[in-house]
């Protein structure tokens, strides 16, 4: 089943987020779109509108995005080129795109999800949590850590 070119990022949020304020890139999709599972839609590899909303919801330049994905300018200019991305890159969106959900459900506001997100943190060694991040184990830390100040264990 092919899910066109509508992203899943909106998947990673809470039941009460406010889909009022996102971004224009971010669009709900059909409920036969929605039954295309995210783990096909990864395998076949994410469009670039996904990369798009991403940066949208991080507010951070592509190239800087581009580097947290492991993307060199190169790679990321090809993905543009071709509007899809591999497997690969589409987990590592993915996860980022659910550390953002996960971040915003624990503070619940746009603007302090992002600074959280972009500041050093002793809880991360000292690196940003989008930094510590651009590995699986340093992404579940993360969440952990998310976990710990959501129920204010530091």
């Amino acid at each position: 089943m092919k899910y066109s070119d509508k992203p899943i990022t909106h998947f990673f949020f809470p039941k009460d987020w406010n889909q009022e304020k996102t971004p224009e890139s971010i669009v709900a999709e059909t409920d036969t779109e929605a039954q295309t599972p995210v783990v096909e839609r990864i395998r076949d590899g994410l469009y670039f509108r996904e990369f798009a909303a991403l940066r949208n919801l991080l507010d951070i330049p592509e190239e800087a995005l581009g580097i947290y994905l492991g993307m060199s300018n190169a790679t990321l200019h090809r993905r543009k080129k071709t509007r899809q991305f591999s497997q690969a890159e589409s987990e590592r969106l993915v996860r980022f795109t659910r550390l953002f959900g996960i971040a915003y459900g624990v503070f619940g506001d746009e603007a302090a999800t992002r600074e959280w997100l972009k500041t050093e943190n002793p809880g991360t060694a000292g690196e940003s949590p989008l930094s510590y991040a651009d590995t699986e184990f340093g992404a579940r830390e993360v969440e952990n850590l998310l976990g710990r100040i959501d129920h204010g264990i530091f």
